[in-house]
């Protein structure tokens, strides 16, 4: 299972830190990948993934140099801070968790997902 949390109502400009723990399978083995479902969207965009060590870590161009995504695998715990967050940004973010992935930007690749965080940028 995975839990987001940290999500919240924030202003233009503003900064916020999202929080995924796992439970229950391997953290430490998985990638872990960040998604976004905008309002009024269905599809689920690819934000930002990390590796299961670490060492390799992907941005969607929209957030590069304004998020960074990072992990501690002792606590099973995946973390996205957001700084300079943009009206654009709003929607439920997700985290995804998967053993064997390919393609960190295809969401149908990932086997385990969050129940989501919503984050609102407001003025």
């Amino acid at each position: 299972q995975l839990a987001e949390s940290g999500g919240g109502l924030v202003q233009p400009g503003g900064s916020l830190r999202l929080s995924c723990t796992a439970s229950g399978f391997g953290f430490a083995y998985v990638s872990i990948g960040w998604f976004r479902q905008a309002p009024g969207n269905n599809a689920r965009e690819a934000v930002a993934s990390i590796a299961s060590t670490g060492y390799y870590i992907e941005y969607h161009d929209s957030v590069n140099g304004r998020f960074t995504i990072s992990r501690d695998n002792p606590r099973n715990t995946a973390y996205l801070e957001m700084n300079n967050l943009k009206l654009e940004d709003t929607g439920i973010y997700y985290c995804a968790a998967d053993a064997f992935l390919n393609n960190w930007q295809n969401a149908d690749e990932y086997d385990f997902w969050g129940q989501g965080t919503q984050v609102t940028v407001s003025a």
